[in-house]
């Protein structure tokens, strides 16, 4: 149950309102003598991290037995101590002369000392959950650092998300601190269903993969979960899974925006926080829905320099496709772990392959500084971003501008997604 809400599609909290029902929410919990692990966002994620983080910090700090924090990296690189003490909001050493029993680590996804195995998904299990589309044992693996603790929070966003639905919640757990065999497995199944199905929808076969994971962490879980729109919090949710349905309800009413039309051309601005192609593919999963047949998607993201700090050699390998691309040519591709399939399928989009030929339905280009040469390399489009001026694309009637893209999930109202079994038996 939940048990503290406050949340408006109307008015959003200011920052001492979430800091006071977060405290009395965390207060009618009984952590007195618990050692507890908070684990929280990276600065990918949009939201008051600094203030959660002090918030939880100064409530619980002295009354439960030890808090500490954990940074859901998922498999992004490591935070420098710069960018750490401008998430958390204080310096380090703040915190070791006012806070010196609380640690703050970072997640290393691929670090095998800092992994353990808590159980293992069996393939009738998998099978049954994802209807067919898996079928084998999967290891669920995540940082050992939780066997350490008593309790466990879970704080972060809630929003429209390509592989699981929508974020937050368990999420946090995996991918946020797990290993790599799980974490690849379910990715792979969000890309087999496809982005504009599972995209905003909130129980889905990736979801419910994540439950059965969970499930094998016998402890007790809270979650902290907010709803953020242009930077503001509308929604905060504590308590057990029901506080991140909630939330993820309310996320469905403010983060996902209805259009009357599709469009030929759409210019979705990176905004700085995603700092390579792997975080920033979600300028393009969010408006895929809304391109049309045949159309033009834009990243458009000057300071982007990267393909993927941590995955940039496999993606520079196998490049930009189509789910069938891959799918039709297992044997191929079956060895590229499912993390990095699915996220190049979901910034190519959805398309065919048929009779040794690939057709995307949309065409996506980047317009970074990562060089011509590398985006033709994976198999995506170049434009180079000092030649475009802004004033040109605003008021096209075939063009849709969109900055800080990313977070808000573009649909059609007529309700029709890109279908890829449709366009499959089209071209087929």
């Amino acid at each position: 149950m939940i048990i503290k809400e406050k949340f408006s599609c109307d008015s959003f909290l200011f920052e001492d309102e979430f800091s006071d029902i977060l405290k009395n929410a965390l207060n009618s919990l009984d952590f007195r003598n618990k050692r507890v692990l908070a684990i929280i966002p990276d600065g990918t994620r949009s939201g008051p991290t600094g203030l959660l983080f002090r918030t939880v910090l100064q409530t619980l700090y002295g009354k439960a037995k030890k808090i500490d924090f954990m940074i859901a990296l998922g498999t992004h690189p490591a935070m420098s101590s710069e960018c750490l003490e401008n998430l958390l909001g204080v310096s380090r050493y703040y915190l070791q002369s006012k806070y010196p029993e609380t640690s703050v680590f970072q997640h290393c996804w691929d670090d095998e000392k800092a992994i353990t195995l808590i159980g293992t998904i069996s393939a009738m299990e998998i099978s049954e959950i994802s209807d067919g589309l898996l079928n084998e044992d999967i290891p669920v693996t995540v940082n050992r650092k939780i066997l350490d603790y008593d309790h466990i929070i879970l704080a972060g966003p809630v929003f429209p998300h390509e592989v699981v639905g929508f974020s937050g919640g368990y999420k946090y757990l995996f991918p946020g601190i797990s290993g790599p065999h799980f974490l690849h497995k379910f990715h792979w199944l969000g890309a087999l269903i496809t982005n504009p199905k599972i995209n905003g929808t909130k129980d889905t076969p990736v979801r419910a993969a994540i439950n059965k994971a969970v499930s094998f962490i016998k402890k007790p879980i809270t979650q902290i979960c907010y709803v953020v729109k242009d930077k503001k919090v509308f929604g905060l949710f504590v308590g057990d899974n029901q506080a991140w349905s909630s939330a993820a309800d309310l996320s469905a009413k403010l983060n996902i925006q209805y259009l009357e039309k599709s469009y030929n051309l759409v210019l979705s601005i990176a905004p700085s926080m995603y700092d390579d192609i792997w975080t920033a593919g979600k300028c393009m999963y969010k408006l895929e829905p809304v391109v049309a047949d045949g159309g033009t998607l834009i990243i458009y993201a000057p300071h982007i320099t990267e393909v993927s700090y941590t995955h940039g050699k496999y993606i520079k390998q196998v490049g930009y496709h189509t789910r069938d691309y891959f799918v039709k040519q297992w044997e191929r591709f079956k060895d590229v772990p499912g993390g990095i399939l699915a996220h190049s399928t979901h910034v190519k989009g959805i398309g065919t392959f048929v009779n040794g030929k690939e057709s995307p339905r949309i065409n996506v280009i980047l317009s970074t500084k990562i060089p011509e040469h590398v985006c033709r390399q994976i198999n995506l489009g170049y434009l180079n971003p000092d030649t475009i001026d802004m004033n040109e694309y605003f008021g096209r009637p075939d063009t849709l501008v969109v900055k800080d893209a990313g977070e808000v999930l573009f649909r059609l109202k007529s309700g029709d997604v890109p279908d890829i079994d449709k366009l499959y038996r089209i071209l087929a």
